[in-house]
């Protein structure tokens, strides 16, 4: 039972409190000093931080999509839909940041011709809107090429999972990064081998296994150079060979089998012959590599993690090897 001077406590709120409406007011008319009477949370003193007063190396906001333009080798235009990641860094004494203003900032260059050259200035545009000293931005999409088969004269399209990424510092200094999957068959040296051994010693016929494979090429790209997408598919083809195909008649597949048997490789090759290649390329400063093999041998998969060691630069470190599967 509540005290009666409790009881008292409560009908003199109820009286006090004025009745809140339930009914959406569609004749609100917005003013300024309405406006700049709002609360802002994300600006209040560091007092009202949470937890330790420290700071943040990356906040913002992740996969907000919107149609974007790339510009191809052939100098024509693609709309294509895109995941934007954009973050900030926050500071010790700073409660948050308007994250909002990320999405709008980015939205004045909607109707841009997106390159990882334009990315430096989305982020001067960040620092300078959200007062921080460091800012990334990554937008993720998946980019068509038309690919021709191998012997039958039929096409059709391949679309290759691409990422453009740009960093800047306090500095300003800008870097720019191309992430591109390409997805090919590995043929197994090993088996072949052993098939080959079979056929020959007791007559017996054996199929060397392969197994749809991926390769994430990881590049940051010179600061006065350009680099398409198309010429690092290039890349990838005239390194690994076997890229899987699209539009396939019994001719078509008759040369994948053979280009199989003429490119088998471990993943191990895989990720070498990628470095020799790239290695090779004057736009390229750094790079790294992420293969990973979906063995249909073994109940597990088969991968290889290989960069060129720049200070700074690409470390190494990556863990995310069913991303590559698919």
């Amino acid at each position: 039972m509540k005290s009666e001077s409790s009881q008292r406590s409560s009908r003199q709120l109820r009286t006090i409190r004025p009745k809140l409406s339930k009914v959406y007011d569609h004749e609100f008319v917005l003013t300024d000093e309405y406006r700049a009477s709002l609360p802002d949370m994300q600006n209040v003193d560091s007092r009202q931080i949470f937890g330790a007063n420290v700071p943040i190396l990356k906040v913002g906001i992740s996969n907000f999509r919107l149609p974007l333009r790339y510009i191809t080798s052939s100098s024509d235009t693609l709309t294509l839909e895109t995941s934007v990641t954009g973050t900030v860094s926050l500071e010790a004494d700073q409660k948050g940041i308007n994250m909002s203003r990320i999405m709008r900032v980015f939205y004045t260059f909607q109707d841009r011709i997106m390159t990882p050259d334009l990315l430096k200035d989305v982020l001067l545009h960040y620092k300078a809107e959200i007062h921080a000293h460091r800012a990334q931005i990554r937008l993720n999409f998946e980019y068509p090429i038309l690919k021709p088969s191998l012997r039958s004269g039929l096409e059709g399209w391949q679309y290759y999972r691409c990422a453009y990424e740009g960093r800047i510092d306090e500095l300003n200094h800008f870097r720019k990064f191309i992430h591109f999957d390409f997805i090919y068959s590995s043929a197994c040296p090993c088996s072949s081998e052993l098939s080959e051994h079979a056929r020959e010693s007791r007559e017996v016929y054996g199929i060397p296994h392969s197994q749809r494979s991926t390769a994430r090429v990881s590049i940051e790209i010179a600061q006065a150079a350009h680099l398409t997408i198309e010429r690092i598919q290039e890349i990838c083809l005239e390194t690994l060979q076997t890229e899987t195909q699209v539009m396939v008649k019994r001719e078509d597949e008759q040369a994948f089998a053979e280009l199989n048997g003429a490119f088998t490789k471990f993943v191990e090759d895989a990720a070498r012959l990628l470095y020799e290649k790239l290695d090779s390329e004057p736009n390229i400063v750094d790079f790294q590599v992420a293969c990973a093999h979906l063995e249909s041998l073994h109940s597990h998969d088969a991968v290889a993690v290989i960069n060129k060691g720049v200070p700074g630069g690409f470390t190494g470190q990556f863990e995310d090897f069913k991303s590559l599967i698919r």
